[in-house]
């Protein structure tokens, strides 16, 4: 089992839709990756069909194929009832035509084993002995009971699968024949791996890239054709109990997807059920909905009337006596969980769980709860940043920390600039009371708005702008940014009022002092002046050189 489904490692985008829709929880996240855990998988692709991104691949078993038509081999296909929802043709017969031209010496319907199956079932219910049977025809819930719910294993049909048993009776016709199981389930994979009938099992999916690859075309068909056989109602809900004989004294109840069944569990273990027979599937509308339907999804009715279209009251006429089809079911083991109460509090307490109210259970994890989640990180199969209202209140708390201490103003407004948040130095800025006196109002009344209007209509950032506040005396250096995705203005303002009256004084003193230089240098002018009359020399020299001085003391 532990290639049949694996991941794409660089589709993978943390996005936990796997294991919200893994009911057995059965996915590990490490390194911001999800890991199929492969002991307690069931495999029924409920990963494969959520994950948005494609991340999860099935094992492709072509090859293995292929490599038995080339060694001439007799392959023989038993081909799933439910191919009818998913191929638009007539019958068996186009298929096998199709699949002939691939290779195939030959292609049955796996409703023949179906047929034995039913058998099997109505002669368990007839002896009377057994107060519940749950049916075996679906891999996925045969390793549901056998990995997770060991009291439910007595209830379970000890009958092989139709595909097992259509492939028994393959064998017995031809022992040296390579039979390949077709149909829409992964957990075929698994159970071809581990049967003595089934050499090899392929999706529709697979089947269809064959198809393409070879060039060879299915014909369309609108209506089925061929003499309707009761086995073929298998695929549908409450196929198996309209293909099965009904017996007195017995009920007779479906239940599709795998979380209703284990709801169906957890009452039979509780016990006080009448006798009842119960047909069971992992996927919801059974295999007509099975993971690797592609061409009829969102078309569920539709599969369901061709099934019911192409079955009838028949039954198939198998030469070949079945013999024993029986088989027994053990207990797989299944995850035990040994992590005790005072670490999962400690672990709540990490998760920024700090009391009941805090445990908000919402599964955005893909955990039920939070205590389940607390759990799996323990064991390794979780990480805390999965949390998505811890990262919230982490992120918020982070981002309110620097806006609400930061020395800037911050003022954020929407396109219609309306005030959405302003930190604690803008309310100081604007002397304003708290912050509640301009929340949702118009940013006009505290600040001139026709430069964040500019902004929006723009797309320009601002930056660094002096700009002076009459009304609060202050002057400040603005930058405004405009978020064009969140469609938000944010005005960040640096409140520059010391620095410029630092500035002012400092233009006075440059000032005085140039005044007092140009006093110093008309006196020192004058003295020269004087002095040069007395001794009969020049003063261009000197003068020139005092006014570099004065336009020096001028720039500075």
């Amino acid at each position: 089992m532990t290639d049949i489904l694996s991941l794409k490692e660089n589709n993978c985008k943390d996005c936990y839709k796997c294991i919200r829709t893994c009911s057995v929880k059965a996915i590990r996240f490490a390194h911001n990756r999800a890991q199929i855990i492969a002991d307690e998988c069931i495999l029924c692709g409920s990963c494969f069909v959520a994950c948005p991104q494609k991340a999860k691949q099935i094992r492709d078993d072509v090859a293995a194929v292929r490599a038995a038509v080339a060694a001439g081999r007799r392959v023989v296909c038993s081909l799933a009832p439910s191919f009818i929802a998913d191929f638009a043709v007539r019958g068996i017969g186009d298929m096998r035509t199709a699949l002939r031209a691939l290779g195939f010496a030959d292609a049955r319907e796996t409703a023949e084993g179906a047929q034995l199956v039913s058998d099997a079932y109505a002669a368990i219910l007839r002896e009377g002995k057994q107060q519940v049977l749950i049916s075996s025809c679906c891999p996925a819930i045969n390793l549901l009971v056998q990995k997770y719910y060991p009291t439910v294993l007595p209830f379970l049909a000890r009958v092989l699968t139709p595909a097992q048993a259509h492939g028994r009776m393959l064998k017995q016709e031809d022992p040296d024949c390579f039979t390949v199981f077709i149909g829409p389930c992964i957990a075929k994979k698994d159970e071809a791996d581990h049967s003595p009938y089934i050499d090899a099992a392929l999706t529709y999916d697979e089947l269809r890239a064959w198809l393409a690859e070879a060039c060879v075309q299915l014909p369309r068909a609108v209506d089925v054709e061929e003499p309707g056989m009761r086995a073929r109602f298998y695929p549908a809900t409450g196929g198996i109990l309209r293909a099965t004989e009904a017996v007195p004294g017995y009920r007779r109840m479906a239940i599709d997807g795998v979380e209703n069944c284990r709801q169906a569990f957890a009452e039979l273990e509780r016990g006080g059920i009448d006798p009842v027979f119960i047909e069971m599937s992992a996927c919801e509308g059974s295999c007509i909905n099975g993971p690797c339907i592609r061409e009829h999804r969102g078309r569920r009715v539709k599969g369901a009337l061709r099934v019911d279209a192409y079955a009838g009251d028949d039954r198939f006429p198998l030469g070949t006596e079945p013999g024993d089809i029986a088989r027994t079911f053990g207990f797989l083991g299944g995850r035990a969980v040994h992590v005790g109460s005072e670490a999962i509090n400690a672990m709540l307490l990490k998760m920024g769980k700090t009391g009941p109210e805090k445990e908000l259970n919402c599964g955005s994890c893909g955990y039920p709860t939070c205590r389940e989640k607390a759990v799996a990180i323990l064991e390794g199969r979780a990480e805390i940043e999965m949390c998505l209202p811890f990262l919230k209140e982490k992120a918020e708390s982070f981002s309110d920390t620097i806006i609400h201490n930061t020395p800037n103003a911050i003022v954020v407004m929407d396109e219609d600039l309306a005030v959405q948040q302003i930190n604690r130095a803008a309310v100081k800025l604007f002397n304003l009371t708290s912050a509640t006196d301009i929340l949702h109002e118009p940013v006009v009344r505290i600040l001139n708005p026709e430069p964040y209007r500019e902004a929006v209509v723009s797309a320009l950032n601002v930056t660094c702008a002096r700009r002076y506040l009459a009304e609060y005396q202050r002057c400040v250096e603005e930058t405004i940014l405009y978020d064009r995705q969140y469609r938000v203005v944010i005005s960040i303002l640096r409140d520059i009022t010391e620095q410029e009256a630092l500035r002012g004084k400092e233009d006075e003193l440059r000032r005085q002092t140039v005044e007092t230089a140009d006093r110093v240098i008309d006196k020192q002018m004058r003295v020269v002046q004087e002095i040069a009359s007395l001794l009969g020399e020049t003063t261009a020299e000197t003068k020139l050189a005092l006014s570099r001085l004065k336009d020096a003391m001028n720039r500075e």
